[in-house]
């Protein structure tokens, strides 16, 4: 990459640039170029990486990845002061709750061996 210049910003910073026009990328001409059915030019390092990027793109979906676990939904009461006590410890709360009653319930089903 002779002759390249790798600026670093924040996001924060891109979207400043971008609506105040500052950014020097030529977004018209590359939206342009997106509606014709251009493609990018390949990278010599990667020819393929757009091809790979979009392939990725598309097998991705809206919101969490469907899990190996067989947890279930349900609805359940507890004392204020445990749940309380649970909360308390910040987030992952509820998994952290999970770990111990399944360390509670492997402990106590191997005594009735």
């Amino acid at each position: 990459m002779t002759g390249s210049k790798m600026t670093t910003m924040t996001l924060e910073d891109m979207r400043t640039a971008r609506e105040s026009r500052k950014s020097q990328s030529d977004w018209d001409r590359v939206h342009r170029m997106v509606s014709h059915g251009i493609e990018p030019a390949e990278d010599e390092d990667s020819p393929n990486a757009a091809a790979l990027m979009r392939a990725d793109l598309e097998k991705r979906r809206i919101g969490r990845p469907v899990g190996q676990d067989n947890k279930v939904q349900v609805s359940i009461r507890y004392h204020r002061e445990v749940l309380d006590y649970f909360k308390s410890k910040g987030a992952g709360w509820q998994a952290q709750m999970d770990k111990v009653l399944l360390d509670w319930v492997k402990t106590h089903s191997a005594n009735k061996t």
